[in-house]
Parts: C-alpha cells; structure tokens; sequence
C-alpha cells in the first residue's frame, strides 16, 4: 500500500466490531477488510478518509434491544427509562466472542489492520500504513468481582476500558441518553467500581468517562492516578444532552493533561438532541473549538461514534474525514492544531497513561 495523502486520523471511539458481530459469520469480516456500502467505517472506507487508527468499542447489548438492527436505537428522550443491567455470565460471552472477532479480523488482514498493546505499536502502523486497533471496552459488565477477568482480558490486548455504558451495573451508573438534561443524573462509582479504578491504573489501562454521570467522572477525577479522559463527548454548553460535558469538566480534563474526543453523532452535536443527519459538519467544528477554549489544545481530539449514532450527512462516513479537516482549515486552524486534533494528542496521552 502506497502512504495515505492525508493527514493520520487517530479516533476515540467506533462501534464496528458491534456492526460485525451483530452481522455475524466470515461475509462480515471479508465485507470489511474489501470495503462495502454497509457501515461507516472498514478499510477502504479508512483508506480514502486518512483513518489511521483508534479505539475499536466491544459493547455489550441490553437486553431490550435489536440485535439484528444495523445500529442500536439511542433514545433521547426525558421520559426513557434508563437500559436493565446486564448478566455477567451473558457479557462475558459476548466479549469474548468479539474480542475473538478483532483477532480473526487482524488474521484475515495480511498486515493492513493490527491490533495494539503500545504507542510503539500504533506508530509502526503510522508508518507500514496499516489500520492500528487498540481494544476497548465499553460497560465493564463483564468483569467479575476479584478482577480475574480483567487480568485475562488485559492479556489479550484490553487497553481501555469504561466503567459504564448508559445504564446501571456493579461498578456505577452511566448517565442516560437525555437532552435537555445535566450529566448530574445520580449516584456516581460503588465501592467496586472505586477498586476497578485502582486495578485499571496498576494494569496501566485508560479510564473512559464518556458515560459516566458527572458525580461518578468526579469520583474518577478524585481516585485516578492517570489522565482523565472521555474518548467520545462534546460540550454540554452547546448540546444540553447528558451525555456530554460540562465547561467545569472539560476544565479538569486539561488539568489533568487528558484528552476529550469530539463526538461527530448528531444528537450530541445539536442543541435540541435530535437525529437529524441533515446537521451542519460545522457544528463538530463549534465544539472542538469550545472544548479547547476550555481544555486546551493539548487536551481535545476526535471520538467519532463511527458505526453507533447517526453522523451529519455532509460527512457520512469515515471516507468523508477530509471534508471536516477542510472544514477546520476554513476556521482558521493552523496545521499544527489540526495534527494535535488528528493524532497527536491521542498519542501523548496514550503514552502517558500506558507508560508512565
């Protein structure tokens, strides 16, 4: 493969190993590795859009909803109930089923898709122009009590993890697909989701934040040696969704020289929280410049959603990435923060959290 145009997009968050396994079988795979019209995000699709890497999501799914769906249903709505917990056993088969998936993609891939343990690793990727997979973990429902799965899981390439997805389980409380709404929507961290921030930090595994509420974010913030980092939100001062963050977190993100990945779903993008795909790419554009007003250009990336929310028409897919890169440019942005924005943040805080 000859090197990509673009500049490498390194990205928080996407949801296609969720799209596959939903998919099932070896037509899934083969579909992503040769590019399809299914999905936002396979490697054609990452080729034509400078998509160099990034957290690929391993999400478990409430009972409630439609596996067969192409995309789970993310409600916004102030009256819906907040997802049931899940059973454990019934996580675990569905994480190892799709942390089995990433591997048998990576097989299948003759060198053009890798998973990565270290910075090292995404940076060979960077330069063999290969598609770099970190293995993230999103909803800890798996994860037992004494943290032997979390051990094992770390094995196999685990590293990064949120607690929550937006529903209760042994560890917290994820904060709800609502707008208008704060993120102080409940109880933060139990006593067990307080050890895991200990065990994550001593196996050097990133803590996401994305959904948890504002109070569990700041028992995070008071517990975690490690930089705070919530791989796919936005300003809540511009979409009152509680899914997003506000100013005074965005704050303490930069204090901690962690990162916030900007999230291109459209219900976190406008202010009325609705899934309209006929929003304005320049809204992405707004919140990244409010978070770095608030977090520093050192502490804002990108956290795409890719393959789990509707994205802005105008960008559609991960191939669509140098339209919101010539969207930044058209706001005045220099190429040295477009890079911090595209990779070079991702890769700071990477390091410091694994390495340090």
């Amino acid at each position: 493969m000859s090197p990509s145009p673009h500049i490498p997009i390194f990205d928080g968050h996407n949801d296609a190993l969720s799209r596959l396994y939903r998919r099932g079988g070896d037509d899934a795979i083969a579909g992503f590795l040769r590019g399809e019209d299914k999905g936002e995000l396979d490697l054609a699709k990452a080729r034509r859009g400078g998509f160099a890497g990034g957290l690929f999501a391993i999400f478990v799914p409430s009972p409630d909803k439609k596996e067969a769906s192409d995309k789970p249903a993310e409600p916004n709505f102030a009256s819906t109930p907040t997802p049931p917990a899940l059973d454990a056993a019934a996580a675990q088969r569905t994480v190892n089923a799709m942390v089995s998936l990433l591997y048998r993609i990576e097989r299948q891939a003759a060198g053009r898709f890798r998973v990565c343990r270290s910075v090292a690793d995404i940076k060979r990727c960077l330069k063999d122009d290969a598609v770099a997979a970190v293995l993230h973990i999103e909803g800890a429902e798996a994860i037992d009590a004494d943290f032997q799965v979390l051990d094992v899981l770390h094995a196999a390439g685990l590293r990064s993890l949120g607690p929550v997805w937006s529903r209760p389980n042994a560890f917290g409380h994820g904060v709800p697909f609502r707008c208008p709404s704060s993120p102080d929507t409940g109880p933060g961290l139990t006593d067990l989701g307080k050890a895991l921030i200990g065990a994550c930090n001593r196996l050097k595994i990133l803590i996401d934040l994305s959904h948890l509420n504002e109070r569990g974010f700041w028992d995070v913030a008071e517990l975690s040696d490690a930089p705070l980092v919530a791989t796919h939100s936005n300003a809540h001062a511009l979409s009152p969704h509680a899914r997003n963050l506000t100013d005074r977190q965005l704050a303490a993100i930069g204090r901690s020289g962690g990162l916030v990945g900007a999230n291109f779903a459209v219900s976190f993008l406008r202010p009325d929280g609705g899934r309209d795909k006929n929003t304005p790419l320049e809204l992405i554009v707004s919140h990244v410049e409010h978070m770095l007003e608030h977090a520093g250009e050192d502490n804002v990336g990108f956290g795409s959603d890719f393959d789990g929310a509707p994205m802005p028409a105008e960008l559609g897919d991960a191939a669509g990435l140098p339209k919101l890169i010539a969207a930044l440019r058209g706001r005045g942005f220099t190429r040295e923060v477009i890079e911090k924005l595209c990779f070079r943040n991702w890769l700071r805080v990477l390091r410091r959290t694994w390495e340090a």
